[in-house]
Formats: C-alpha cells, sequence, structure tokens
C-alpha cells in the first residue's frame, strides 16, 4: 500500500522544477494532487498527465499567491473538487533570478519576494490551517525555505531571500505551535538545486564550484527535494512537527 493512499494533496507552483517534482512524487506515493500555476497552464496541463498516468486523479487551478482573494478562491476551488485536503504544499513563489524579473530593481524584486513568497505563504498556511482543523483527520502543512538562512551567503539577492526565506521558516514554528496536534507544519529548505537557473543563468566556473565545495558531491535535483516532501507529507513523519529538513547535500549543517 502506498504511504499516501487515499489522501489528497494540493502543491501550489508545481507546473516546473522542484513543485513539478513534489507533485508527480506524491501521486507515486497513492495521493490525488491539484496543483497550481500562475502563467504556464501548457506545463501544468502535462504535469496533471503525468499524475493521472501514475494512477491518480489531478486538477489544475490557476492562482495569484500575490492576491489574497485568489488564494480564498483556491481553498474553495480544491475543496469543492476534492472535498478535503490531507497535505498542503507551499512551494509557489516569485523569480526573480531568470528572464525579465531578474532586471528588476532591488526594491522591485523585495517587493515581490515579500509579497509573493513571504505574504502569500503566510495567508496560503492560514488557508491550509482552517481547512485541516475542520477535518476529523486534520492534515500537513509543508512550507519551502532555503537551506542558507541558517547559514548566510553574500550579495544583494541572497539578502533578500534570507530575510523572506527566514521569515518562513520562523513563521512556519509558530504555526506548527498554533495548530498542533490536529495539524503537523514542517519546513523544507533546498539548498543548491538544478533547476532553470542552475542551467540558463549560472557562470560555468561557478557551477562546477558548487558541486565541488558540497559534501555529497554534486547538486541536488528536483527529485531530492521530492522524496524529502513525501517524507514529510506520510505518516513515516507523524511525530514531527516544527522542523526543518535541509535538502542540500550538506553544505549547511
Amino acid at each position: 500500500m502506498n504511504s499516501l493512499a487515499g489522501k489528497v494533496a494540493l502543491v501550489t507552483g508545481a507546473s516546473t522544477g522542484i513543485g513539478r517534482a513534489i507533485a508527480i512524487a506524491l501521486a507515486h506515493a497513492g495521493a490525488d494532487v491539484a496543483i497550481t500555476f500562475r502563467t504556464g497552464l501548457r506545463d501544468a496541463s502535462a504535469v496533471a498527465k503525468e499524475i493521472e498516468r501514475a494512477g491518480r486523479r489531478g486538477a489544475v487551478l490557476q492562482l495569484e499567491l500575490a492576491d489574497p482573494a485568489s488564494i480564498a478562491a483556491l481553498a474553495r476551488e480544491v475543496t469543492d473538487q476534492f472535498g478535503h485536503v490531507d497535505v498542503w504544499v507551499n512551494n509557489a513563489g516569485a523569480d526573480i533570478l531568470t528572464g525579465d524579473d531578474a532586471k528588476r530593481s532591488p526594491l522591485d524584486k523585495l517587493d515581490q519576494l515579500l509579497s509573493v513568497d513571504l505574504r502569500g505563504t503566510i495567508l496560503a498556511s492560514w488557508e491550509a490551517a482552517r481547512i485541516m482543523q475542520e477535518q476529523p483527520r486534520g492534515g500537513v502543512i509543508v512550507n519551502m525555505s532555503w537551506d542558507h538562512v541558517l547559514f548566510g551567503m553574500e550579495g544583494r539577492n541572497p539578502q533578500m531571500f534570507s530575510a523572506v526565506k527566514g521569515g518562513i521558516l520562523s513563521f512556519s514554528k509558530s504555526l506548527a505551535r498554533s495548530v498542533a496536534p490536529k495539524v503537523r507544519v514542517n519546513i523544507l529548505a533546498p539548498g543548491w538545486i538544478e533547476t532553470e537557473f542552475a542551467a540558463t543563468s549560472m557562470d560555468p566556473a561557478y557551477y562546477r564550484k558548487v558541486a565541488e565545495s558540497t559534501p555529497l558531491g554534486r547538486w541536488g535535483t528536483p527529485e531530492d527535494v521530492a522524496r524529502a516532501a513525501v517524507f514529510l507529507a506520510s505518516d513515516d513523519s507523524a511525530f514531527l512537527t516544527g522542523q526543518t529538513l535541509m535538502v542540500g547535500g550538506g553544505v549547511v549543517m
């Protein structure tokens, strides 16, 4: 029997990258999975097909994480379609490293991270907790931070990421105390993961340096993060709440 059989999961920002890998891994673990996208409907639809190929029910929902009304509508839509939500993974976040958004001013980037990543995660977590506290069997919330918030990194972008992702980590610990014992809240903190930024925007010499300086000798993959997400979503982690699981190959210990 799969570890998440009979459960319903929601993964925000699951059209590509880490979110995509988490959604597919949850489906293979037995969950029906709803995913959200902001603009990438084609990619999100492809993920839903992967979920269905795993023998599970999939759903695609649009979300504008900077808009509180959109978050509230998401909560209504997922419960209307599935009846309940057992696992809610807040993966969606602003991309300030690739594309046109990488050219924004530091102030614009900071405002985007604060409204999408930090405020959006807080509001979505409150919606998830509200739903789960009304359910007989509660639920699990998984929020996304960053391993370097515990270590630090030089640079303007890392400073902003540290402030926002550190805020998510601290918020999640307080939320875990507030909603226990019915709802568990844990934090995933990926490190150097091979996503679009690494593939398209990073200097090749720095890319090699990251792998060489990682104790496990390589970059992480979205699937590495996904396996950790399945663990936190399942009853295998039933006595864990308020904990941070770093998936970074040992760069931060």
